[in-house]
C-alpha cells in the first residue's frame, strides 16, 4: 500500500484530516495540490471563501512534498499542471474535499484515473454541501461514496459506500465528523486493494443534484415548520456561518442552537 504513487487534491479541514491519515499510514502523495482561501470559481462573479479552509503547504513542507496552488485563472487552472502530474508517472489522484471538475485530459494521466469521495450515498444528494442539504431536509441517514469521476457532477462509477447516522441532535459539526471517518475506513479498506476494485455504474437517471451553498443562504423562513426550521439551524451551526434572521435595523442575528418544546 506504501508503494501506491499518486497526487493529492484538497483544500478544506476534511482533507486534511484524511491526508493526515495517510500520511501516518505512510502512503505519501507525490504532489499535492490545494486551492487558496479565495479562489475564482464559475458560479460567481467575485472571489468565493473556503469557509472550511486547510493550509495544506504547511504539511507539504513538512513531508518535503511537492506542493501547486490551483485557481481558476490563466496559468493557474488544473490545465496548466497536467505536465507535472504526466512526469510523475502516477497510478491514481485522489480528490478529496475539492471544488473544480478535473478534465478528461487530467483524469487520463493516471493508471487508474480520479477518485473522489462524495458525502452522501450516491445517487443521492449529488452536487455541492451534501451534509447540510441532508440535514436541511431532516435526513436520518447519509453517508460517504468513493467513486471514479467522469465529466458530469458527482456521476462516475461506484468504488465503495459506508453509510452512518444522522441523530435527531446531530448538528452539522457532528455529522461532518462521521463523515470524515467514514472516509477513512473507506480509503484503508479500498486503497489496501486497489488491484481488486471493481466499479458499478450508477443509473444517471436516479443522479439528484443540489446546488452550492453560500452564506446569504441562511436566512431562516419563519413561515416554515418548527421542525424545518430546527433542520435548517443545525444544519448551518459552527463551523459554518450560521443561519440567520435580520433584525429591525438590517444586521444578521445567527441563530445557533434551537429546540422544540
Amino acid at each position: 500500500m506504501s508503494k501506491l504513487s499518486f497526487a493529492f487534491f484538497g483544500a478544506t479541514n476534511y482533507s486534511k484530516e484524511l491526508l493526515l491519515f495517510l500520511l501516518e499510514k505512510n502512503i505519501i502523495p507525490k504532489v499535492i495540490f490545494s486551492i487558496p482561501k479565495e479562489f475564482n470559481i464559475s458560479y460567481s462573479k467575485e472571489k468565493v471563501k473556503n469557509i472550511n479552509y486547510a493550509n495544506l503547504k504547511e504539511l507539504a513542507d513538512k513531508y518535503n512534498i511537492s506542493y501547486y496552488e490551483i485557481d481558476s485563472v490563466d496559468g493557474k487552472r488544473t490545465k496548466d499542471y497536467e505536465p507535472i502530474i504526466k512526469e510523475l508517472n502516477l497510478d491514481l489522484i485522489l480528490v478529496l474535499g475539492w471544488y473544480y471538475m478535473l478534465s478528461k485530459s487530467t483524469r487520463e494521466l493516471t493508471k487508474y484515473g480520479a477518485w473522489g469521495i462524495h458525502a452522501s450515498l450516491l445517487p443521492k444528494y449529488a452536487g455541492g454541501a451534501p451534509l447540510n442539504w441532508a440535514i436541511i431536509n431532516g435526513e436520518k441517514e447519509t453517508g460517504v461514496t468513493l467513486f471514479r469521476m467522469e465529466d458530469g457532477v458527482d456521476d462516475g462509477d461506484i468504488i465503495a459506500q459506508k453509510s452512518f447516522t444522522i441523530e435527531y441532535e446531530d448538528t452539522i459539526k457532528e455529522v461532518y465528523l462521521k463523515a470524515t471517518i467514514a472516509s477513512k475506513e473507506i480509503l484503508n479498506q479500498v486503497l489496501s486493494n486497489i488491484k481488486e476494485v471493481k466499479f458499478k455504474s450508477q443509473d444517471k437517471s436516479k443522479i439528484e443534484t443540489y446546488p452550492q451553498r453560500n452564506p446569504s443562504d441562511g436566512e431562516i423562513d419563519l413561515t416554515k415548520t418548527s421542525e424545518e426550521i430546527y433542520n435548517f439551524i443545525r444544519a448551518q451551526s459552527n463551523p459554518y456561518p450560521g443561519a440567520f434572521i435580520k433584525t429591525v435595523d438590517g444586521k444578521r442575528l445567527i441563530i445557533e442552537k434551537v429546540r422544540i418544546e
